[in-house]
């Protein structure tokens, strides 16, 4: 919380101390460079020779909630003028917005989101492109023969990585029912990891994590979430409602994962971003 030592910062009388200069000197650096337009490289996809990219929506109350009714609240909670500094209450769900799926959210007794250690969090990284595919069909998966495509392409898939799903899915955020792809049943309709590329994934590769720019690893469609279950089953984690994969390289990024350690998290907000 920032209370005194914010009010000390800010010298009480609009002239910043050198520590919050330099603070909003490197702020302003960082943003630049997330910025920074990304140079084009050969290839169907640009690929640039360096980049940092922020893979992480905004949270806003507005974000599409894998259910109705599931969407996050907030209000004002002190202000600057009556209490001297601003400060937000929240009600948020753990999977909501760009977050992480702890081993804990499907296994019993899988590890929680505080014991996800660092260099599980910080991984290389590869994009599986099936955007054309899932524009004709929203139920559409990864599959085994997806994962060998991009292998023939671009080389093999290394150990502890992060495979990453971009299904063109982030184009829809803004209507949730368009990313819900809600039908006149109930049942969902959007892109995921099938059950077979996960497995297949796990054995064959020793990966680390999938993620999506979807509402879950899963397809919509999925009433089992049996992706869900063999990944955190092999206590493994995955990270959804990615934002910007188009913008990474198929091969070659890390991505640091910023997983908030929520006391007994099944999971949680995170910021995601790659550098390649």
């Amino acid at each position: 919380m920032c209370t005194e030592e914010c009010l000390k910062q800010t010298g009480r009388g609009g002239a910043l101390s050198r520590r919050a200069a330099l603070v909003g000197a490197a702020a302003i650096a960082a943003t630049a460079a997330l910025e920074r337009p990304a140079q084009a490289g050969g290839g169907h996809h640009p690929a640039p020779r360096r980049g940092l990219r922020d893979l992480t929506y905004p949270l806003t109350t507005t974000f599409p909630a894998f259910a109705v009714g599931e969407e996050a609240s907030r209000r004002t909670y002190v202000t600057v003028e009556e209490n001297g500094y601003y400060m937000q209450e929240w009600r948020i769900l753990e999977h909501y917005g760009t977050h992480v799926d702890a081993p804990g959210h499907f296994t019993p007794g899988g590890r929680l989101s505080p014991e996800l250690q660092p260099a599980e969090l910080l991984v290389p990284a590869v994009v599986v492109d099936i955007a054309a595919r899932a524009a004709r069909d929203p139920d559409t998966t990864v599959t085994v023969d997806d994962i060998k495509g991009f292998e023939r392409r671009y080389g093999r898939i290394p150990r502890d990585a992060a495979v990453l799903m971009y299904s063109g899915w982030g184009a829809k955020v803004g209507d949730p029912d368009a990313y819900r792809g809600t039908d006149a049943g109930g049942t969902l309709h959007f892109p995921g990891f099938s059950p077979e590329a996960c497995e297949w994934l796990l054995r064959h590769r020793r990966i680390r994590s999938l993620g999506v720019d979807t509402l879950s690893i899963d397809p919509g469609n999925s009433s089992t979430f049996d992706t869900h279950l063999i990944l955190t089953g092999a206590d493994r984690y995955g990270v959804e409602n990615l934002a910007n994969l188009d913008r990474v390289p198929r091969t070659g990024a890390t991505i640091m994962v910023g997983l908030i350690p929520y006391q007994g998290g099944s999971g949680g907000q995170a910021r995601v971003f790659a550098t390649w």
